[in-house]
């Protein structure tokens, strides 16, 4: 069984371990098409942001 030959420092420790604490992206729902969108965005289903249609789609 392999041996690590020298003892790794703890700021190389601490970077591997950095990402171990991450939260997962925060949605919210479109309020007007109900669909998870990322919050402050542009909803990509249907382009509204809050009340204002910001991007219109060609059905």
């Amino acid at each position: 069984m392999a041996l690590p030959k020298r003892r790794h420092s703890k700021s190389r420790s601490r970077k591997r371990r950095a990402n171990d604490f991450l939260t997962p992206a925060q949605t919210a729902s479109c309020g007007h098409c109900g669909r998870s969108k990322l919050p402050h965005r542009v909803c990509g289903n249907c382009g509204y942001y809050g009340d204002r249609e910001i991007v219109a789609f060609e059905e």
